[in-house]
């Protein structure tokens, strides 16, 4: 049912049980509509979701204490030896020159910690200052000799930021800096390394999408630190590392365009079936926001709402900066003192005058409690489920688990409201009676669990984390098993064929197959067939779409949804006009963009070309060669004296500066005089 439908719906059923009540008083809050769609399947919940980083300057790295803590918040990845000082460590004496090292840091006692934790490991091995051979004989070391089984090695941290791009704080002794460098050593890191324990995954650095360098290429180097990277390393590598500190607590709309961005580059550069076999890992990621609150309530529901987005769109791990940092600079952010701490935990030190001291050491600030809410709300195995609301302050994630309960947290990030809810739930029906309701509020130390209001009707305080666990109203018995992930083949601007491994029968036999697209937190159908294939026609141009399949039995039993399926159509195959738009100078927020038109078709004397930003923070600063005109995300662009009349096979090229402030989607579908136009 699209939104617009359902809003409707909610308010037919608001109007009908204002009859039986008192008016409301005007500042009564209206109930937040939140929309949960079981049938519209994102990624599963990876083992390894959870994560954090220790560092080999915090001396309560392997401590029983700090190990059971993590255990509590469902901490199922532990990264080492920590941030730039992975550039600077060397394992075998347990050594940073140039940085401090504390006692009771070194792997081995790292390790111990870690299996106390019951969490995974990711080793940075030195490239900064290392060699290949010192990361294969640490490769050695942990799972010849002591059997630890560490399966996922990094090849140095933040290698990007080693002057190449005019800022250096990672070392790197290298005398090439550049990305083609990092790359040849990326090489002959994974082969030594494997050559030690061919079991194990190499992710090689990358930059983060519309955080900087991204986008930007040195001189002499061939591309950006991405595309050389992936080009050159590709067919070594098994995962990629993005960080991410956005700076501020609503960034959260930039993680699908991010990831996606990120999966392009990896199909279009990193060789063949690169897209299938390397995966994506936010190694590092804080709010970055000591000023709105890194350890207080505001970054607690900013990292909840980051870690669920990230791993809804198919990222394997997630990992806080950092289990113990140090008091920073100390602010009030809601009512509760803020140390500028990005650790989870307490360091339970001092300002350098004496004048304000952390809670004891290990106290658990806000973040902490938000992590172990995402555990509690989404399980290894789990799948995420799209999630909405109809009120910016008010933000909804779901996951389905296998018993079939249903997960739903609820992010109210307000700090003066408290807010109704109305949730409406596709795909699945909640069992009567008050649901388990788990909630963190604002200067809590702990998470409360209790049971009360109903699946569809609940209050969230302000400033609040809240989980719902819910039963279905009937037994999950006899239904048909989910199809397996969908492929896309015969793809063209309006026709796309969807296939998917067949499912399971249960106790009735399958009928047919359902194609559904998710259309916001909605789905809308676009076919069915008692095969395992489906041509789709009447696509849009240009667009992005993710697709689900669901299994239907005879008897109407229905299935799970399979797992996503994304594409995007292309541009008509010939058309009378062609377009190319091209990034052709980045530096991080803005760049020069350049449209080549083509005019395919009969002579034209004065033309005017029409596109659309994809988002709301791209626009542009200034054109050329053209009359540039934008209207909300609308542009349109009109000849010049210089270039009005187009032969058949003419082209011109217009320019312009654009701007963003996220990641930068270029525009894919242009008309030309109202024709829609060949992208290339």
């Amino acid at each position: 049912m699209p939104k617009s439908l359902l809003r409707a719906a909610s308010a037919v059923v608001l109007a009908l049980a204002a009859l039986s009540v008192p008016a409301a008083h005007a500042d009564e809050v209206a109930p937040v509509a939140v929309t949960v769609n079981a049938r519209a399947a994102l990624a599963s919940v990876p083992e390894t979701g959870i994560g954090a980083n220790h560092a080999i300057w915090d001396s309560n790295l392997g401590t029983d204490e700090t190990a059971g803590l993590l255990k509590d918040a469902g901490v199922k990845l532990l990264r080492y030896p920590g941030g730039s000082y992975s550039d600077i460590y060397h394992w075998a004496d347990h050594t940073a020159p140039g940085g401090y090292v504390a006692p009771d840091t070194d792997f081995d006692t790292f390790m111990s910690g870690a299996r106390r934790t019951g969490a995974q490991v990711m080793v940075t091995a030195n490239y900064g200052t290392g060699t290949a051979e010192e990361a294969a004989a640490w490769v050695r070391h942990a799972n010849v000799t002591k059997g630890y089984g560490v399966k996922l090695w990094e090849i140095g941290n933040e290698n990007y930021g080693n002057g190449r791009y005019g800022s250096a704080w990672e070392a790197d002794d290298h005398a090439d800096k550049s990305p083609a460098e990092y790359a040849r050593h990326v090489v002959a890191y994974a082969d030594a390394m494997k050559a030690a324990d061919p079991t194990i995954k190499i992710g090689a650095v990358l930059t983060t999408p519309a955080n900087w360098p991204d986008g930007i290429t040195a001189e002499g180097d061939e591309g950006t630190w991405n595309q050389v990277v992936l080009s050159a390393a590709g067919p070594k590598i098994d995962f990629v590392i993005l960080h991410w500190y956005p700076g501020a607590l609503d960034r959260t709309a930039h993680v699908p365009d991010m990831i996606h961005l990120t999966r392009e580059q990896i199909a279009k550069h990193a060789g063949p079936g690169a897209a299938e076999r390397i995966g994506i890992a936010m190694t590092e990621f804080n709010t970055g926001s000591s000023s709105n609150g890194t350890n207080t309530q505001p970054g607690a529901l900013a990292a909840a709402d980051a870690y669920a987005t990230l791993l809804a769109n198919g990222v394997f791990t997630v990992n806080w900066w950092n289990v113990h940092n140090g008091i920073g600079a100390v602010t009030e952010v809601e009512g509760h003192t803020d140390y500028g701490d990005f650790g989870l935990l307490s360091s339970g030190g001092c300002t350098s005058d004496g004048s304000v001291c952390e809670p004891p050491l290990n106290t658990p600030f806000a973040p902490y409690h938000a992590l172990r809410m995402v555990s509690e709300f989404a399980h290894p195995g789990d799948r995420f489920i799209r999630a909405a609301t109809d009120e910016a302050q008010v933000t909804a994630h779901a996951v389905r688990r296998a018993n079939g309960d249903l997960a739903v947290m609820l992010i109210n990030r307000s700090s003066g409201t408290s807010y109704p809810v109305a949730i409406d739930y596709a795909g699945f029906s909640p069992a009567s009676g008050a649901p388990t309701v788990l909630t963190h509020t604002n200067g809590a130390t702990g998470i409360t669990r209790s049971t009360t209001g109903t699946a569809t009707g609940q209050t969230l305080p302000p400033l609040s984390l809240t989980t719902l666990v819910l039963r279905p109203s009937a037994p999950q018995t006899g239904l048909p098993g989910a199809p397996g992930r969908p492929t896309v083949s015969g793809l063209t601007d309006k026709t796309a064929t969807i296939s998917w491994p067949a499912a399971s029968p249960g106790a009735r036999p399958i009928a047919k197959y359902e194609v559904h697209h998710q259309y916001g937190a909605v789905s809308e159908q676009l076919g069915e067939t008692p095969g395992t294939s489906l041509t789709v026609n009447n696509l849009k141009p240009g667009t992005r779409y993710t697709i689900n399949v669901i299994t239907r039995d005879t008897g109407g039993g229905l299935s799970w949804s399979s797992p996503p399926l994304t594409f995007t159509t292309g541009t008509p195959a010939a058309a009378s006009c062609t377009v190319r738009v091209t990034d052709q100078n980045d530096w991080g927020n803005g760049y020069v963009g350049a449209i080549d038109i083509t005019n395919q078709g009969a002579p034209i004397n004065g033309w005017t070309l029409n596109f659309s930003w994809p988002r709301t923070w791209q626009g542009f600063d200034s054109g050329w060669s053209a009359v540039w005109t934008q209207t909300g995300s609308d542009v349109k662009a009109v000849n010049d004296s210089s270039n009005a009349s187009l032969a058949t096979g003419a082209s011109t090229t217009i320019g312009f500066v654009g701007t963003y402030s996220g990641p930068n989607v270029l525009p894919t579908t242009f008309t030309l005089n109202g024709t829609l136009c060949t992208t290339r």
